[in-house]
C-alpha cells in the first residue's frame, strides 16, 4: 500500500525475515551456543533479524541441540524491570495467543517442543522445537516471538536450499572453519547479509541493512540510507571549446 501510494519517490521497505543460521561440523559448538541462544531469545525474539531457524549438520545436531537446550533453560522468564530478567513480555496479549497458536499447528502435524512451550497472557517461554517440516508456519514465517527451530541437513548443498526456501531474505549466517565453504554460502544464499562465523542477529548501524524477495529493498544504516534517498546527478564540463 504505502509502494503504491509513493509514486516514482524513493522508499526503502524493510518487510522482515526468518533469520536462517548453518552450523557446519568443523564448528566448535561449546563456543558458539551462547551465542545462538542470545540470538533467537534477546528480546522475546521481537526483533526482525531474531535467530529463528538453525540447519545443524547431522553428524553434530545431537550435541548442539542438547547444549542449546540446557542453555536455553538456563534464562528467566520475568518483570523487565528485575536485572536477573532474561525473556519477559511479548509486544501485547494477541501475539502470544498467535505463537502459541503456531506451536499447537506445528505439534499437531509432528512437530516436538525440546523446551518451552508454555505462556502466560503476556509471556513465552523461550522455547526450542525440533522434528519441524518447511511449511510449518513458525519456519516458513516470521514467528516475532521467543522460538527456534533446529533442522538436521546432510551437506552444504542442503543446507543452502533450506535457507533459500523462504519467500524471506534479510540476514542468514553459517558457521564454519572451512573457508571455500564459507564462500560458497556467501555467494549462493539468498539474502541482504551474509553473516560468517556469527548469528544472523548481529548488526551495526554502519553497515548496509536490508533485504531481498519479500523482506523487501533498499538499505538503512547511516551511509547507506542517505545514499537511499539522494538523487545523483552527473556533470561534465569540457576544459575548451
Amino acid at each position: 500500500g504505502i509502494k503504491e501510494k509513493v509514486g516514482l519517490r524513493k522508499v526503502t521497505l524493510e518487510l522482515g525475515s526468518n533469520a536462517a543460521l548453518i552450523v557446519e561440523p568443523s564448528t566448535p559448538i561449546d563456543k558458539i551456543i551462547s551465542r545462538c541462544v542470545g540470538g533467537a531469545f534477546n528480546f522475546a525474539g521481537q526483533v526482525c533479524i531474531s535467530l529463528q531457524r538453525i540447519y545443524v549438520h547431522a553428524s553434530i545436531i545431537d550435541e548442539f541441540t542438547k547444549a542449546f537446550v540446557a542453555e536455553t533453560e538456563k534464562l528467566v522468564v520475568g518483570d523487565p524491570l528485575d536485572i536477573n530478567t532474561d525473556v519477559s513480555a511479548m509486544i501485547n496479549p494477541k501475539e502470544v495467543e498467535r505463537i502459541c497458536q503456531w506451536i499447537e499447528e506445528a505439534k499437531s502435524q509432528g512437530a516436538v517442543v525440546a523446551t518451552g512451550g508454555t505462556f502466560t497472557e503476556r509471556t513465552l517461554t523461550p522455547t526450542v522445537m525440533t522434528n519441524v517440516t518447511a511449511d510449518m508456519k513458525v519456519v516458513c514465517q516470521e514467528t516475532f516471538a521467543p522460538i527456534v527451530s533446529i533442522v538436521s541437513y546432510e551437506t552444504l548443498d542442503d543446507a543452502i536450499r533450506l535457507v533459500n526456501e523462504s519467500e524471506l531474505g534479510l540476514n542468514a549466517g553459517i558457521y564454519t572453519n572451512v573457508l571455500p565453504d564459507a564462500l560458497r554460502a556467501a555467494d549462493e544464499i539468498q539474502a541482504g547479509a551474509v553473516i560468517i562465523n556469527d548469528i544472523p542477529t548481529f548488526r551495526i548501524d554502519n553497515m548496509p541493512y536490508g533485504g531481498v524477495k519479500m523482506s523487501g529493498y533498499g538499505r538503512e544504516g547511516i551511509k547507506w540510507a542517505i545514499e537511499e534517498m539522494t538523487d545523483m546527478k552527473f556533470i561534465t564540463m569540457k576544459k575548451s571549446f
